[in-house]
């Protein structure tokens, strides 16, 4: 398990978005396989709150967010925020009846998971979709505020990666975590499945013509949209010296495509807000060509990071500042 291949930072590198691929292609056999044995099962209300600790966690937490997204709840026993928090959790869990599935993490039990998420206090909630971690809120926050998160969620996980989440039998045994039957195969699940088998071959170019070829026919599909964002953005710098390129950076501010190239490694190594704020800062102090290929550069990097992001939003509030 390598928490740093999942977008924490927004970003989804060549191993996340395969790990991704894998993760969902297992929860696609086992629902085919569950058919074939006789239909697929629901789970009862019991099984959407589930803890998880170290070992479990590839299974429970990043397998199952290729079915449904997974709320991860980072608690202790003796954190009193957190006794508050969590039932509120658990009870909108069984609410929103399979939209999401809830994990609780003793921070205590494990450490490991507390340090590879970047957690400084607790409570702290993340979710995790289709292998990428996103943070929801830390500390205390009211039942409207974490309604707002959990909606915001389910629409993302629905409309970016077509989770529709899990059926739930009020009269299912517990333990019987059988996902909802899988919907039908969309139009372009052909083409999709083509870019996913040439990010497992490492064709970078191959995965980008087949986004390519889902937008031709399709150009609002969000998820080759952001699969063709990731892919040419890691074409872009697989060839780079990250070390020449930075110092080019550093020692010449003026020079447009240094900037723009540091701003791509910057982005591929987590640093989202540096890679913003560096193309940011290039828009402010240029004009004409120059000013247009920083800000067009920014924009592409939105869409690897993705538009409900607050830092995206931030960004392009900064953006418009440094234009007008």
């Amino acid at each position: 398990m390598q928490p740093r291949n999942m977008s924490m930072s927004g970003v989804v590198d060549l191993a996340a978005v395969k790990a991704a691929q894998e993760a969902k292609a297992k929860a696609e056999q086992a629902r085919a396989q569950a058919a074939r044995e006789g239909g697929v099962g629901a789970v009862s209300p019991a099984d959407l709150v589930i803890d998880v600790d170290e070992a479990g966690f590839e299974h429970d937490v990043l397998q199952r967010s290729a079915e449904v997204p997974v709320v991860i709840d980072f608690w202790a026993e003796w954190c009193q925020p957190c006794k508050q928090l969590s039932p509120v959790l658990e009870r909108l869990a069984v609410e929103y009846a399979g939209r999401f599935l809830l994990a609780k993490i003793d921070v205590d039990a494990n450490q490991m998971l507390m340090q590879q998420f970047g957690i400084q206090g607790i409570p702290a909630v993340f979710a995790v979709v289709a292998g990428q971690a996103l943070p929801l809120f830390q500390g205390a926050a009211d039942e409207t505020q974490i309604r707002q998160t959990l909606d915001q969620l389910v629409q993302v996980a629905e409309q970016r990666f077509g989770l529709t989440g899990l059926t739930v039998d009020p009269e299912a045994e517990p333990g019987g975590q059988a996902p909802q039957q899988a919907p039908a195969a969309g139009p372009h699940e052909s083409l999709l499945n083509a870019a996913a088998q040439a990010l497992d071959a490492g064709d970078l170019g191959g995965a980008a013509q087949a986004y390519k070829n889902v937008l031709a026919e399709d150009p609002g599909h969000p998820e080759a949209k952001l699969g063709l964002a990731q892919a040419e953005l890691l074409q872009r710098v697989q060839d780079l010296d990250p070390q020449r390129v930075r110092q080019e950076a550093a020692e010449k501010p003026s020079d447009v495509p240094a900037q723009i190239a540091a701003a791509d490694l910057d982005l591929v190594g987590g640093h989202v807000e540096d890679a913003f704020g560096r193309l940011i800062d290039t828009v402010r102090r240029t004009a004409g060509e120059d000013r247009d290929a920083a800000r067009l550069r920014l924009l592409e990097l939105f869409e690897v990071v993705g538009a409900e992001d607050p830092r995206v939003a931030a960004a392009r509030r900064a953006l418009a500042r440094a234009l007008f």
